[in-house]
C-alpha cells in the first residue's frame, strides 16, 4: 500500500474517532449533571488535540511533497543509489559518508532550502528521524520565505 493511501485511511479513521468522541462528550456535557459534564469536557480535549496533531502531520507531508517535487523538477534531488542491507535499510557507513556532503552544502549556503531538504534526507538515511524532521521544517520555512 502506498504511504499516501495509508495516510488517507489513517486520517479518515482518526476523523471518525474524533466525531464519535466529540458526539459522546457533547452528550455528557449537555446532561446537566456536574460529574458527567466535567468528564465530557475532559473527553472533548482528546479529540481536539488529536485533530490538531493529524492536521499538523498532513500539512507537514504536503509541504514536504511540494518541496520534493520542486527539487526533482530542478534536478537537485539526490539519487537513491546508496547500498542497502538485506532488510532494505541504507547501510549506515554509506549514509554517514553522504551525510557529510549534505552537511557541507548547508554550511556553505545555510539560507538555501534545497540544502536543508537534502540534509533532511541525509539525516533520514542515517536513521536520525528527529533531526531529519527538524531539517525538513527548516527547509519548509526557508522555502516559504523565499
Amino acid at each position: 500500500m502506498k504511504p499516501r493511501t495509508v495516510a488517507i485511511v489513517l486520517a479518515a479513521a482518526t476523523g471518525a474517532y474524533l466525531v464519535l468522541a466529540g458526539w459522546r462528550s457533547w452528550a455528557l456535557i449537555t446532561s446537566g449533571d456536574p460529574v458527567p459534564m466535567g468528564l465530557g469536557l475532559a473527553v472533548l480535549v482528546i479529540p481536539v488535540i488529536g485533530a490538531w496533531l493529524v492536521y499538523r502531520e498532513i500539512v507537514f507531508g504536503v509541504h514536504t511533497q511540494t518541496l520534493g517535487r520542486e527539487l526533482m523538477a530542478e534536478g537537485g534531488l539526490p539519487q537513491d543509489d546508496l547500498p542497502r542491507t538485506p532488510s532494505g535499510r541504507v547501510e549506515k557507513a554509506a549514509a554517514d559518508a553522504r551525510f557529510a556532503d549534505y552537511e557541507a552544502q548547508v554550511q556553505q549556503d545555510p539560507e538555501d532550502w534545497r540544502n536543508w531538504y537534502r540534509l533532511a534526507i541525509g539525516y533520514d538515511d542515517a536513521r536520525d528521524r528527529k533531526r531529519a524532521r527538524s531539517a525538513m521544517r527548516r527547509a519548509i520555512r526557508l522555502h516559504a520565505s523565499a
